[in-house]
């Protein structure tokens, strides 16, 4: 009973809002960057764009398990102990990582990533195909627009209830959900699995998950745009190739479903104590 603790530490807090903060930052980057490509972009190169765009944001993790993979080999507190008198090592089920240390990393590179973001002009030029006039393209953020705030959520929910109408756009929704589901999971319970099964340490699991799963993802998202591009696929030409693409990929994960490892000998668990 001496060795029972309550929990007192409040840091999930921090850690909660500084996702918040962030996922608050990141989210205007896919619709908004998407939509800069295709206004100001000709509309033969913009797949290569917004695969470019995708692929960076596919390495993006790829990174950050390299990156955890590093961190989890230094003691959690490094830089207030010393070094050599550590007894234990990252292979003992005891050692806890600087898990903190790719948080303090992470935030300082979106901060210098962020800085460019500063100097783009407010207004764009685009010529336009058919009459070769240019028109001044304005953006102004709606933050500086003094309008009430129950208009806006009025005009959000009406334009909220005519995209969910949309039952293309629909389909597609519940889709992307279905691959992300499926694609956080794989990320999140594959490294433990390595673990267990495996005997690895958290650092090697990090580090064999972001160099074998996500490159090829980054590739395949790469090749994609460049033969959209090629052969200048209509939305119905792009969707049969996004069609027959996902379905190859599903029939070749049932492969995994032969692939596994028996459990391990626990007693009490999957054999008696005796």
């Amino acid at each position: 009973t001496g060795c029972e603790k309550e929990p007192s530490s409040y840091m999930w807090i921090y850690i909660l809002l500084g996702n918040m903060l962030r996922g608050i930052g990141e989210t205007p980057i896919t619709p908004l960057g998407i939509s800069y490509l295709d206004d100001f972009a000709k509309e033969e190169d913009v797949p290569v764009y917004v695969a470019c765009l995708h692929t960076i944001a596919m390495l993006g993790p790829m990174f950050g398990f390299l990156l955890g993979s590093l961190c989890a080999k230094l003691y959690v507190d490094i830089g207030f102990v010393d070094v050599g008198s550590i007894t234990i090592t990252p292979q003992d089920s005891r050692w806890v990582g600087a898990w903190w240390l790719g948080f303090l990393i992470g935030g300082v590179t979106n901060f210098l990533a962020a800085i460019p973001f500063c100097f783009l002009p407010k207004n764009l030029k685009k010529t336009e195909e058919a009459g070769n006039d240019k028109t001044l393209h304005v953006i102004t953020p709606c933050i500086f627009q003094n309008q009430p705030i129950y208009p806006f959520l009025s005009d959000f929910c009406t334009s909220l209830k005519k995209v969910l109408s949309n039952r293309m756009y629909f389909t597609l929704l519940c889709c992307s959900l279905l691959q992300f589901n499926s694609f956080i999971g794989f990320l999140t319970y594959k490294p433990k699995y390595l673990e267990q099964q495996y005997g690895q340490s958290t650092s090697k699991s990090n580090f064999l998950i972001g160099l074998t799963s996500l490159p090829p993802v980054s590739i395949g998202i790469f090749l994609g745009g460049l033969i959209m591009k090629k052969y200048k696929m209509t939305i119905i030409g792009a969707t049969k190739f996004a069609f027959t693409m996902s379905f190859l990929a599903y029939v070749i994960t049932l492969l995994h479903f032969f692939v596994g490892c028996e459990n391990h000998v626990v007693a009490g668990m999957t054999v008696s104590y005796e």
